[in-house]
């Protein structure tokens, strides 16, 4: 199959490339179905030259057409089919139509699904719906789903796994969580973030042989995040070219959390970094981790001079929100200093009157890195609603609070006021305390070293969840910490 490629498009989307190529290059949509149809058994033989058996789910739509090409295929090449229906197929239309009665040439005859169906098969091919879903799955539709999820045979979604929001990555009650998916024209976005991750399995891109041109007139502001060289250092560098980074915070029981994000800023290559914090950590982190610079800080007033000489600044991890944290909070966010906001900081500034954030936040000179119940509070919504639309929500705070917008979790998402990148690196062993401080500590200590605000946001999300990925690798994901990453944080880089 082919690369993935950067460009991730939503449904509607989709539909004005596929109308260009049938309307402007005369491909009909039976011979984009064919193909696609194609791409599937030619991946499932080379995959499993072994199998012997195949069932196929098919839906109503053209994604059941697509279905019913696969099994024709399949029987044709000598392989036991058996296809479950949800749609009487003499009720279906068009080019689905055409491709049931090219099963039907094969002498295969499909099966009306009920619940008592087995699907003993070495492979299943989901073929119940495409990218169109905008409601929730029920009734057979949802029978079917659970079956192909109980069956220990591999599966194989076409487009996308069926009862997956192709515009969200959503789950609309139930979906097929698939061992691969192969798409097709394009990306859909909903298949790189959200509930995606678990049921996508591995996303495999047939393009249809689609002229490449055809792209060039429908345009998608959303992208995967591609990793970059990052430049080589001049043999003759001083440590402060590469930039001073400030990470504040650390309240009583929370130190951790400061050392996490400034020891993750040094191993990214800042070339100083300060930690202004309670008056009886400092002596504990400097214990730990010598090249820092600890500070006590009682007030904001203590805490001016220090940012006067910081390159960048960190706010959050382990502030809490006390009176000392909401002092240092709106002491950083009146000297303008270009800021990670992180943690306790953006609880506190979900508090604060919705008429005075443009007053506060200067546009472009910051990143907002929020997980779910961070960006919840930032918008005053649900968790749930949060969910819901993860590409809708990290806008909607990109343009309440200008910079750069952070939607953390699976596909974590990175929004500017142009566009929303998509980064696919990390992996479950994330889900463990400090992760969020390491992340916000190697975004700063990429902006230390000059790096700009989309690149240091994409660039640091991207090797974050890489270097937890090479952590993994090594050890395994469960009991992964964020001191873990730290030497991979330092190979990366290089």
């Amino acid at each position: 199959m082919h690369p993935l490629p950067t460009t991730l498009y939503n449904t509607a989307q989709i539909q004005e490339l596929e109308h260009r190529v049938i309307y402007q290059r005369g491909v009909s949509g039976f011979e984009l179905m064919t193909k696609a149809g194609y791409a599937v058994f030619e991946y499932l033989h080379e995959k499993w030259r072994d199998a012997k058996s195949v069932v196929v789910f098919c839906g109503g739509g053209n994604n059941g057409g697509d279905g019913y090409i696969v099994a024709a295929l399949a029987r044709s090449a000598g392989l036991s089919v058996e296809v479950y229906t949800l749609v009487n197929p003499q009720m279906l239309k068009g080019d689905a139509q055409t491709a049931y009665q090219k099963y039907s040439a094969t002498h295969g005859e499909p099966t009306p699904f009920h619940g008592g169906l087995q699907a003993n098969a070495d492979i299943i091919v989901d073929a119940l719906f495409g990218t169109g879903l905008d409601r929730a799955v029920t009734g057979d539709y949802l029978a079917a789903i659970e079956r192909i999820n109980r069956s220990p045979a591999y599966t194989v979604s076409i487009d996308i796994p069926s009862g997956l929001n192709a515009n969200t990555g959503k789950v609309m009650e139930a979906a097929v969580k698939a061992d691969s998916t192969i798409t097709f024209i394009g990306l859909k976005q909903g298949l790189f973030t959200g509930e995606a991750a678990e049921y996508c399995g591995d996303i495999i891109y047939a393009p249809l042989a689609v002229p490449a041109d055809i792209f060039q007139d429908v345009r998608s502001n959303v992208y995967r995040v591609i990793p970059k060289a990052f430049p080589r250092r001049e043999r003759c560098m001083h440590k402060t070219k590469n930039g001073h980074v400030l990470v504040i915070g650390g309240e009583r029981g929370f130190v951790g959390a400061v050392m996490m994000a400034a020891e993750a800023a040094l191993r990214v290559g800042a070339g100083l970094v300060s930690v202004a914090t309670r008056q009886e950590h400092t002596g504990l982190m400097s214990i730990h981790r010598p090249e820092l610079m600890c500070h006590g800080v009682d007030n904001g007033e203590q805490l001016t001079s220090l940012l006067e000489k910081a390159t960048v600044v960190v706010i959050g991890p382990g502030l809490g929100q006390s009176h000392w944290a909401k002092e240092l909070f709106l002491t950083v966010i009146h000297s303008r200093k270009l800021s990670v906001i992180d943690a306790d900081a953006l609880n506190i500034l979900a508090k604060i009157p919705a008429a005075h954030n443009n007053l506060l936040l200067t546009p472009f000179r910051s990143i907002l890195t929020p997980h779910v119940g961070e960006a919840a509070r930032l918008l005053n919504l649900s968790t749930a609603k949060v969910r819901e639309d993860r590409f809708a929500v990290a806008t909607l705070m990109q343009k309440k609070y200008g910079g750069i917008a952070i939607l953390k979790g699976a596909g974590t998402l990175i929004a500017t006021s142009d566009d929303i990148a998509v980064s696919n690196t990390g992996n479950p062993g994330m889900a463990s305390g400090g992760m969020g401080d390491a992340l916000s500590g190697v975004i700063a200590g990429l902006l230390a070293q000059g790096f700009g605000l989309k690149d240091a946001a994409q660039q640091g999300v991207y090797i974050h969840g890489k270097a937890a990925d090479l952590a993994a690798e090594a050890d395994g994901e469960r009991g992964l910490i964020a001191s873990d990453l730290m030497p991979y944080l330092r190979r990366l880089v290089n």
